[in-house]
């Protein structure tokens, strides 16, 4: 089996792969790989089409009848402010033309609504996935199983659904923080060939969540700007680039993003990424030999990202980048230029103090300093010594950003940690570090097959994040990347060195996905145990503390190898809406 989907699925990616990368807005027509049960599946089907609730945890094949009970009613609790959401299924027998579907709003037995504005529904689209497979390391398509997979969230008005297909629907409903507690009904109408009519409730609870701005999860996806450019087809830094940028980042803003990702040097990450990542601020070397910097597009940039909501924290990539390569123009000669250099060279040292004095007098005077770190990714400790050495320096204030390793000897320099998912802070350190505020957070990437967020992930293991960081004390969860896009990512997340998705959490459009949705329903639910804990504590309510803190136990990446994200997830919900 996997050799000859690895064959369809090559001929697939060099057809895709010979094109220019599409423009976000195009349409686009979906991949396809058959599975191989598809064909038998759907013999045993008696009606030309079905139309179901599903579980938003589940990926649903395109191409197999979905064997599942039919539902017709959905109900689900939710606090006041919470985003709750399910999936729908349609598959036929028969080509549609055209699926559309109604929404109304939700009333209770008082009249009052929870508004049709809040309720939003979005056809999933597949797009070609691959397999873990050893996780890091440079790959091609016909060395691994590839498939496609059900993830991006697309509002177009109707879709066509061919014969023995199924396509899935994402409805989502935000309660509003204001809501009366109690039952609220109502119904989706989807017109599939003729009309179908789904009932749903939600039980909105006497608990308010708080809006995304003050969620205390900090959550860092890094964001790149250049690749919004590339899909949209518009000129870096153009008003038009800014204005396409807006809607992805009060997305981001809206899910509680914390960081604003920053590159002050061309390619910090040696260009491991499909499109470039260039620095906000341009070097200039002057004829006289001394230094000018350009803040231009840095200070635009940085306030733009704080208008659409994410605005705690300025990080700064990096004094230690992947390649120690640092360019510059250099007006002697008219033409940029790079200057090669090992970290804590004399060489190294002084291009860095000079700019550093220039940065910190800048920020300082724009009121950003003391929210800026300078931030190092996955560095040696003895790189980072130096680095410290120098920033405390300029200033003793500096702050300083470190996703990596955990090392004791500079753990107390570090102001935002982020350590993988494999390793755990001392109790004692953890407990200082959130009383001193701060930020103490894991990271997954393509080291880890679980928990993760490739497209091939189950959805739920991306709620089971956020609850991996409740269980143990963690602030947050940092991911890179919330849009590092591949060539054509609406069709095909495969990348050339990491497992499929690892580059990306949203599509171009902007469009959502099931990844990003049930990122924020773990990280709704932290925000839920956090709330819940302060009210246990403060009230002594020993047996309910007692009853959440037994369930948070179960979260433990090990158990992840016999006991799917899903079970753990489901059996620990429950106690969240008692």
């Amino acid at each position: 089996m996997k050799k000859i989907l690895s064959i369809f699925a090559v001929c697939l990616y060099t057809a895709v792969s010979a094109q220019n990368s599409q423009p976000a807005a195009a349409a686009f027509e979906e991949p396809f790989i058959p599975s191989p049960q598809a064909a038998e599946s759907w013999a045993k089907m008696t009606s030309n089409t079905e139309v179901s609730f599903a579980s938003s945890n589940q990926r649903y094949a395109k191409d197999v009848m979905p064997q599942l009970q039919l539902q017709k009613t959905w109900t689900s609790a939710a606090w006041r402010g919470e985003k709750v959401h399910t999936q729908i299924l349609v598959w036929t027998k028969q080509d549609i033309s055209g699926i559309t579907y109604t929404l109304t709003e939700l009333k209770n037995d008082k009249n009052k609504a929870i508004p049709a504005g809040n309720i939003q529904a979005g056809f999933v689209r597949y797009v070609i996935t691959d397999e873990f497979a050893g996780g890091c390391g440079y790959r091609k398509p016909q060395d691994f199983d590839s498939s496609i997979i059900a993830d991006a969230i697309d509002t177009v008005a109707q879709i066509a659904l061919n014969a023995k297909n199924v396509r899935p629907l994402w409805l989502t409903v935000a309660v509003p923080a204001d809501a009366e507690p109690g039952k609220y009904s109502g119904s989706i109408k989807i017109n599939a060939g003729k009309s179908y009519t789904l009932n749903y409730n939600i039980l909105v609870k006497d608990r308010v969540l708080p809006p995304p701005a003050e969620w205390k999860f900090d959550l860092d996806l890094w964001q790149h700007p250049a690749a919004i450019a590339r899909v949209h087809n518009v000129e870096l830094w153009s008003d038009k680039h800014f204005e396409y940028m807006r809607s992805y980042y009060t997305m981001l803003a809206k899910a509680g993003q914390k960081c604003i990702t920053a590159s002050i040097m061309n390619e910090p990450w040696g260009h491991q990424t499909y499109d470039d990542f260039p620095s906000l601020i341009r070097w200039i070397k002057q004829k006289d030999g001394s230094w000018r910097y350009d803040y231009t597009v840095f200070d635009k940039y940085i306030a733009f990202v704080m208008d659409c909501g994410i605005k705690q924290r300025i990080n700064c990539y990096s004094m230690v980048p992947w390649a120690l390569s640092f360019s510059y123009f250099d007006e002697a000669s008219s033409k940029d230029t790079v200057l090669k250099t090992e970290i804590g060279t004399a060489e190294y040292n002084l291009h860095w103090t000079n700019m550093l004095r220039n940065f910190t007098q800048h920020l300082k005077a724009k009121g950003w300093f003391d929210i800026t770190t300078i931030a190092m990714d996955e560095r040696p400790m003895k790189s980072m010594q130096m680095v410290i050495s120098i920033l405390k320096t300029i200033d003793k204030n500096w702050k300083i950003a470190l996703a990596g390793n955990y090392h004791p000897q500079i753990e107390k320099y570090i102001y935002d940690y982020c350590i993988a998912s494999n390793l755990t802070f001392p109790d004692a350190v953890l407990k200082k570090r959130i009383t001193e505020g701060k930020p103490s957070t894991y990271y997954t990437c393509c080291t880890e097959n679980y928990p993760n967020g490739f497209t091939f992930s189950p959805p739920a293991e991306h709620v089971w994040i956020g609850w991996y960081a409740a269980a143990k004390g963690f602030t947050g969860y940092l991911r890179w990347a919330y849009n590092s896009w591949v060539a054509n990512p609406l069709t095909d997340s495969r990348f050339k060195a990491w497992p499929a998705g690892d580059t990306y959490q949203v599509y171009p459009g902007p469009k959502t996905s099931i990844r990003f949705e049930k990122l924020i329903e773990g990280i709704q639910d932290f925000e839920k145990i956090r709330i819940l804990r302060d009210e246990y504590t403060r009230l002594g309510n020993v047996v309910a503390l007692s009853k959440l803190e037994a369930a948070l136990k179960q979260f433990d990446i090990q158990k992840l190898k016999t006991i799917p994200a899903q079970q753990m997830v489901d059996e620990a919900k429950a106690i969240l809406n008692e």
